[in-house]
């Protein structure tokens, strides 16, 4: 192959896999934009026994064709919500498997069905108003470039099969089985996205790009490199969600070893999975994550055992107290950055708020004297923060600001504003109805308290979903965190009609805890319309209002 064919080739190749990438994520994106507090929910209600869990984990990862952004949801869904990690540890094992059988789905070629999903896709994201059919758009483009995707792998790489250069790739990694062990780790790894790696790694073995065995064991190495993406993504998050994130890498990363051990001193068996090379190598993949949970999942007790030993909690009401504020003075004097300065500001404020009411829900079922003095601590220090800002702006406000400036700067106020009553919702109002119930003794009705949860949750997206709209300005999730405003005023009336109906058919917890719970929807809803602002500021800027 000349250098100029060689340049080519190179380029088709490099093009193909970065489609393949981005059509993979913007699968994930849509669903977890217009489906996140669905599977938030599904899963929450899917943890009673471990083969539930394990089966809506594998769901999951289905729906978002990643078991990395399924593994990231159970981490910090298990951290806020106190769960058993077990069940964490069996939904991640399924989410690996839900990983593989996507890999099956999206092998099969559909090239004649691109077009029309293409079609169908494109006018649901560009004509549909509400936000759920927008994303199931996104989705069905996702998944048609996907396709596009291999099918530009198998045109640029069919005409060098017999290539010199080929070849001797070929004989080199069926000699270097560790280096494909690690490229498929590192390619995983840096794509973030092993079910991209997998599909990349088959494709290019049907084309006899690949040697069937070499690309095992990149698929291995993918396994490992996937398990290794959430363990670094969690690093920061608290150690009760880590031990599911470590307890995956031990039982994946581990496994992936192994099995790459026994597969090397058993490459015969290798040709009895499959009509071709390619299917063989899926199946691979696919037998590993199923034989990893059938012989794993009896073992996630044990594991959450150990690993509670070895990764312990510890609590410190004084944690995320003290902070260094971003509000530099030198900046007074250049309006621009001072604004940028208030702005981070007013971002952590919003993670402390997050953070509260990630710790205020779980004290309606059991009262904890610490974490509520944590709370109270919190609210005390937001209302120091929304003051220092306050003062920070006024003192902007002398150095002079153009009309763009100026404007900015009251926004970033009522944000501050906001913020602040959304901290008092949480530390003055819900923290007080908690110690109630639990002075009174009192408990919600099961439905009542499944209803109060499943709102909270739906609160907690929209503050990070706000969270999200701080940092990347973004006018598509401003508007759909706008949206969420009326959805959740409308969802919190139909609570307060369900809680009116419970009343009516006389259940004692009900009536015992009627006033508690209709204020504490009110508190919830007070929150989110709090940081809906946060997306009102963007689209007036954009002139979307």
């Amino acid at each position: 192959m000349n250098e100029p064919n060689l340049i080519q080739f190179l380029l088709n190749i490099a093009g193909a896999a970065a489609l393949l990438i981005w059509a993979v994520r913007l699968v994930r994106t849509g669903v977890e934009r217009g489906f996140s507090n669905q599977l938030r929910n599904w899963l929450k209600q899917s943890t009673d026994n471990r083969i539930l869990s394990a089966f809506s984990g594998m769901s999951a990862a289905i729906f978002l064709q990643s078991s990395t952004a399924v593994a990231v949801l159970i981490s910090n869904f298990f951290s806020k919500n106190k769960l058993a990690t077990a069940s964490g540890i069996a939904m991640l094992l399924g989410a690996d498997l839900g990983s593989a059988i996507v890999t099956q789905i999206l092998m099969i070629k559909m090239s004649f069905l691109t077009p029309f999903l293409l079609l169908v896709g494109v006018s649901m994201f560009l004509r549909s108003k509400q936000t759920t059919y927008k994303q199931i758009g996104r989705i069905i483009i996702g998944i048609s470039l996907i396709f596009v995707s291999l099918d530009m792998l198998r045109m640029a790489t069919g005409p060098v099969v017999a290539n010199p250069g080929t070849q001797l790739v070929i004989e080199y990694l069926s000699r270097d089985l560790l280096v494909a062990f690690i490229i498929g780790a590192g390619f995983a790894w840096i794509i973030h996205s092993s079910v991209a790696a997998v599909l990349l790694f088959v494709t290019l073995t049907a084309q006899s790009i690949l040697p069937v065995l070499a690309a095992s064991i990149m698929i291995l190495g993918a396994n490992f490199g996937g398990a290794l993406i959430a363990y670094v993504l969690t690093l920061e998050a608290p150690i009760n969600s880590r031990r599911i994130i470590f307890a995956n890498l031990i039982l994946r990363g581990g496994g992936a070893m192994i099995a790459s051990i026994i597969l090397i001193n058993a490459s015969f068996l290798i040709g009895s999975l499959g009509a071709n090379p390619a299917q063989q190598t899926l199946n691979i993949h696919l037998i590993f994550n199923l034989l990893l949970l059938i012989l794993t999942l009896p073992l996630a007790g044990l594991a959450d055992k150990v690993l509670s030993k070895f990764m312990l909690q510890k609590i410190n009401p004084a944690d995320n107290l003290n902070n260094i504020t971003t509000l530099d003075p030198s900046a007074l004097e250049r309006p621009q950055r001072g604004l940028d300065c208030a702005s981070r500001e007013l971002l952590g404020i919003g993670q402390k708020i997050e953070q509260m009411l990630t710790n205020v829900k779980p004290l309606y079922d059991n009262w904890d004297t610490e974490i509520a003095k944590t709370i109270k601590a919190q609210e005390k220090a937001i209302k120091l923060m929304h003051l220092d800002v306050k003062l920070y702006l006024a003192r902007l406000g002398k150095s002079g600001l153009d009309e763009e400036q100026s404007s900015r700067s009251m926004e970033l106020a009522a944000i501050s504003s906001n913020f602040d009553a959304a901290s008092s919702a949480i530390g003055s109002n819900m923290l007080s109805l908690a110690r109630r119930l639990e002075n009174k003794g009192l408990k919600f009705s099961k439905k009542g308290s499944r209803e109060i949860n499943d709102f909270s949750d739906r609160i907690l997206s929209n503050v990070q979903l706000a969270l999200n709209v701080m940092m990347n300005q973004n006018p598509g999730e401003a508007e759909e965190l706008v949206n969420a405003k009326d959805e959740v005023r409308s969802l919190e009336q139909k609570l307060q009609r369900q809680h009116i109906a419970r009343l009516r058919e006389g259940l004692a917890e009900s009536i015992e805890t009627s006033n508690i719970h209709q204020e504490t929807l009110r508190a919830l809803k007070q929150i989110n319309t709090s940081f809906s602002i946060v997306g009102f500021s963007i689209l007036s800027k954009s002139n979307n209002l």
